[in-house]
């Protein structure tokens, strides 16, 4: 009997083949919401497919997700190709994912937006790392691919536009699998040869997919990284690339590009016969205000008649002579008169002077003091005698003196009312020159009319 009962394993094996050798369960097609995403370590992703009713548990290996050109989130709806199959520890069916792509949405657009955001929070875009080509540069580095249409349009530019430039052409792949390595390879070498004035990094036109080399966080890194100024050329002036954002500055074409980076040497030509021309206006100019001045001055008082002029400078000379003696003087008995002023003064505030003024101040506070002092003791002694006095009244040995006596009880207390004694009470008397005992006889009040 015990033979029909089945292990749990057994059981999940069974059920793992019976779903294994489904063919319709072999290729799956679903559409779902993502929930519950977790990107492990080992680059396995796990995460549940659902829609409004249920869900399914489903995994994608590293193997399968490394080919994914965005990154997925909860909450993002996909579409995904993929197979059923048990998971035996747990005994449970799950969708093991081979393909998967957003869902209304391409899978390009969407992995271009998130690059885009990712380098944005990184700083990648911003003007402050943006470098300043140079104007008159003399070695121009062009990383493209060296069969395309976009290099010998570069080329023709430069070399139509400022001859004086070098051109080397760095070749590497723009599109493919092996690209963005390819033109990161490129960037880092021409700024290990460093012989480099200005770097163009582009190629011709084409779609989001043949374009997608642009778009890779390598490529980038190393524009970001460069030490070389670089102008992005990609494309037509439609097509825009995270290549573009990050750069030092961006052509809308090749073509463009080229433009950018050097000036037009016709217009600098121009430029310098335009410089030249008003160079000679200026000169001629100059010359001819400084030969109306030499004709002004040689028609001048000055030149006409020397010898009257030079008399009227000696004369006023002579004046000016008189006059700086004058202030000379003045100036010195100025001075003096202040010196003896000073003088005065110094010997009025002397030392000793000053000390024999101090002398005579002290002994005045001195004698001020004494008499102030012996005005007080006067003062306090009078005071003195006067509280002596109204003392001695109030001393009770002095009210005794006068006739009266002090009555105390047998525990020392003053009798001072009736209540205090009662009949046959031991009392003491003191009078002024001593005490005696007496006994109550008896105690009576007194009567007031």
């Amino acid at each position: 009997m015990r033979d029909k009962y089945l292990t749990v394993t057994a059981l999940t094996k069974y059920i793992k083949r019976k779903i294994d050798l489904d063919p319709h369960l072999k290729t799956v097609w679903l559409r779902g919401e993502i929930s519950n995403f977790k990107h492990h370590s080992r680059g396995h992703m796990y995460l549940t497919i659902k829609d409004d009713q249920t869900r399914i548990q489903a995994v994608m290996f590293a193997g399968n997700n490394r080919f994914l050109k965005f990154l997925p989130e909860n909450g993002m709806s996909v579409l995904i190709k993929g197979e059923i199959s048990v998971y035996e520890a747990q005994g449970q069916y799950q969708l093991y994912i081979q393909e998967m792509e957003p869902d209304g949405i391409g899978s390009l657009y969407l992995a271009f937006e998130q690059l885009k955001e990712k380098l944005k929070a990184k700083g990648y875009f911003e003007d402050d790392h943006k470098k300043e080509l140079p104007r008159f540069p003399t070695s121009i580095g062009v990383i493209t691919s060296p069969t395309g249409a976009a290099v010998r349009d570069i080329i023709t530019t430069i070399k139509r536009r400022y001859k004086l430039a070098k051109i080397t052409v760095i070749p590497v792949l723009v599109q493919g699998e092996y690209a963005a390595d390819s033109i990161k390879r490129g960037i880092e070498k021409a700024n290990i040869v460093g012989d480099f004035d200005v770097l163009i990094v582009g190629r011709g036109g084409g779609s989001i997919e043949e374009l997608w080399s642009f778009n890779e966080e390598v490529v980038a890194e190393a524009i970001f990284h460069s030490e070389i100024p670089i102008i992005s050329a990609v494309g037509h002036e439609t097509d825009t690339t995270i290549s573009d954002f990050v750069a030092d500055l961006r052509a809308p074409t090749p073509t463009g590009a080229a433009e950018l980076a050097v000036p037009s040497q016709q217009e600098l030509l121009d430029k310098l016969a335009h410089l030249k021309h008003n160079l000679n206006r200026n000169v001629n100019n100059l010359v001819n205000e400084q030969r109306r001045l030499y004709d002004r001055l040689a028609q001048s008082y000055a030149f006409r008649y020397p010898e009257q002029l030079l008399r009227q400078k000696e004369q006023e000379l002579d004046r000016q002579n008189d006059r700086l003696e004058w202030l000379i003087n003045h100036h010195m008995n100025t001075k003096k008169e202040k010196l003896t002023t000073t003088i005065a003064r110094l010997f009025a505030l002397h030392p000793n002077k000053q000390l024999l003024q101090s002398e005579e101040k002290l002994n005045r506070l001195i004698k001020l003091q004494q008499q102030l002092l012996n005005q007080l003791i006067e003062k306090k002694a009078s005071e003195t005698k006067q509280l002596m006095d109204k003392l001695t009244l109030l001393n009770p040995l002095e009210v005794m003196k006068r006739g009266f006596a002090i009555p105390y009880t047998p525990k020392g207390e003053i009798i001072t009312t009736r209540s205090q004694i009662k009949k046959h009470d031991k009392i003491s008397i003191t009078i002024k020159d001593g005490q005696f005992d007496c006994e109550v006889l008896d105690v009576k009040e007194r009567e007031y009319e």
